[in-house]
């Protein structure tokens, strides 16, 4: 924002200056100066330097001499070809006023009327087992994009494809049809979703048996795949599935209503909704049509087997199969359909995809093929590939149940909070609720934010002890930090903000206020570059910033300036609060 608020300034300061040298504007770069040097925006000067046959001294000082009668600069310095300006407190104080009372940050409303449609794709489960950790991180993901899509002005729709068909859906409906003597969720007082679970750890538990007594009979590992009776009843299931057995289908449905039913409550612990659900069962056939029609109009092409197939040497990649040569699909043939059935039913201007980075190599494929195919929004598609989140005793593997469900670590979180807030010596004035309410809040937020922090490229290692210290780059400490603001308004009860302190602001007060100004940025940056980890990280340096200030200066002094200080205060708080809302995480009122 101060940089936003000064550009034309120094632009024209720069063009009346130099007015017979034609200085493209994209040649004046503004920046924040670096914390080394004083200052607190710095003109880049080499980009001039071609332009104005002087040397960076004698330009810097020519610009910072004639800012210097703006009342918005107080004084410059030059250090090698950077001019670093340094603000007046009066401009500090009249930005300030300007953005108090702005419930919107500097964000511009939302019009819909205006706005792009956006639909974002996460979570995605398969209804053969409970969301995980790896589930944590794209759904989180999923919902803070969503949010801070929706704040910067897009009209944000957020949709999952479940995955409720194929071989694996198979297996546990085949376990549970050999082992589970019609046992239900409500009988073994389980959550759907763990119970049809754990009818797939058991198929592969009973497959590694009778693969150890074909092995032991001389069948070679080659061949179990063909020789096991297990496999065979589940491929034959899957056929009649496909072939819509009656009796099939209804075990089918009846399963997965039952992970359904699971994967609601996990939905409503993290805090998560969905718009629209898309169902692989009725979109897997989707693009097949759509193949058909391409490939009359030499889009794509028949190899002899009868195999249709898509050549994407056009951009330096391999030919693509989009139909097996028995006319069945593919799973990118789903996705084809797919596609085109969202922008059909939202008119969607951009689409992202929340999925693993093992994936990345499908979605390039999925939108050079709908570029192919004439789509032209396939340029606004977008993959938010994300790295693998494991915890600090290893990767997760569900086939061998060692998979860690969110439920499970939803809880343990929660837990952990509440044993540190009941061994602190400040719960007197908590009723037993307000200790499980504010574990609750504690717990979600050392969960979340540990998440959210790390660029989603990245891979990452989920430490639950490390996520909930109060002292570190950590949820909890945002949310203390939060807590003590509302503590110190609450001590004061009314104040009446004032933006014209009696002395000179300090370091202090005039790094955090340079930081609060930037949020408008920040929510842009994290918005158009698809990172929530920008939002994380900035709401941390927030926090410690306002530590700081808290530290170095006395606020409920009875001085003059308290009200200002208050005033400061209250909108770090709010700041705060809607940064952490869009990560999906609540905000305790105390602490």
């Amino acid at each position: 924002m101060i940089i936003y608020s000064l550009n034309n300034k120094i632009i024209s300061c720069v063009e009346n200056l130099f007015s017979t040298q034609e200085i493209p504007v994209s040649k004046i770069q503004i920046v924040l100066t670096k914390k080394e040097f004083t200052g607190d925006i710095t003109l880049i000067l080499f980009p001039l330097l071609s332009y104005i046959k002087k040397s960076p001294i004698e330009i810097g000082n020519l610009i910072g001499e004639k800012l210097l009668k703006n009342d918005e600069i107080e004084s410059f310095n030059i250090v090698s070809g950077f001019l670093n300006l340094v603000l007046s407190d009066n401009y500090i104080n009249n930005l300030f006023s300007s953005i108090y009372d702005d419930i919107n940050f500097g964000i511009k409303a939302n019009d819909n009327n205006f706005s792009e449609t956006t639909l974002v794709e996460f979570s995605s489960p398969n209804t053969n087992k409970p969301l995980h950790l790896g589930h944590i991180r794209n759904i989180l993901l999923g919902n803070s994009m969503s949010n801070i899509l929706k704040k910067i002005g897009h009209n944000v729709t957020k949709v999952q494809v479940i995955n409720d068909r194929g071989i694996h859906i198979c297996k546990s409906m085949l376990a549970w049809l050999k082992f589970g003597n019609g046992e239900t969720p409500e009988d073994t007082n389980l959550k759907g979703d763990f119970f049809v679970g754990k009818y797939y750890i058991l198929f592969e538990q009973k497959f590694q048996e009778e693969k150890k007594d074909l092995i032991i009979n001389g069948v070679s590992e080659e061949d179990i795949v063909n020789k096991s009776k297990l496999l065979l009843e589940a491929k034959e299931m899957l056929i009649k599935w496909e072939n819509d057995d009656k009796e099939v289908r209804n075990l089918w449905k009846k399963m997965n209503n039952w992970v359904y039913s699971g994967f609601a409550k996990t939905y409503l612990d993290l805090g998560i909704s969905f718009d629209k659900n898309y169902y692989e069962s009725e979109t897997y056939l989707l693009g097949k049509n759509i193949i058909e029609k391409a490939l009359q109009e030499n889009i794509f092409f028949k190899k002899e087997d009868s195999s249709v197939w898509v050549d994407l040497s056009d951009y330096g990649l391999d030919q693509k199969l989009l139909l097996r040569s028995d006319g069945t699909a593919v799973y990118i043939t789903q996705d084809i359909g797919t596609a085109i059935e969202r922008y059909n039913d939202f008119k969607l201007n951009n689409m992202i995809y929340v999925v693993g980075n093992e994936q990345d190599y499908h979605f390039s494929i999925l939108f050079k093929i709908l570029k192919k195919l004439g789509y032209k929004w396939s340029e606004n598609c977008f993959h938010l590939s994300y790295g693998m989140v494991n915890l600090p005793d290893g990767r997760m593997k569900s086939r061998e149940g060692t998979i860690v469900d969110a439920d499970t670590l939803i809880k343990k979180m929660r837990c952990d909070a509440k044993k540190i807030i009941k061994s602190s010596e400040k719960t007197d004035d908590f009723s037993s609720e307000e200790i499980d309410i504010l574990s609750k809040k504690i717990g979600d937020a050392a969960l979340k934010y540990f998440i959210l922090k790390v660029d989603s490229k990245k891979n990452m290692m989920f430490n639950p002890e490390e996520s909930i210290d109060f002292n570190g780059n950590t949820g909890p400490f945002i949310q203390y930090c939060y807590a003590r603001i509302k503590s110190l308004i609450m001590r004061k009860q009314k104040f009446k903000a004032h933006f014209k302190p009696h002395v000179k602001i300090s370091f202090e007060t005039k790094e955090l206020l340079k930081h609060v100004f930037e949020y408008p940025t920040i929510l842009y940056d994290a918005g158009n570059l698809k990172n929530p980890s920008i939002l994380a990280n900035y709401t941390y340096q927030l926090a410690k910033l306002y530590n700081k200030f808290y530290q170095k200066i006395v606020i409920l002094d009875g001085s003059k300036d308290e009200d200002y200080k208050l005033a400061i205060s209250s909108k770090v708080a709010d700041i705060i609060e809607d940064a952490m809302s869009l990560l999906g995480i609540e905000v305790p009122q105390k602490m």
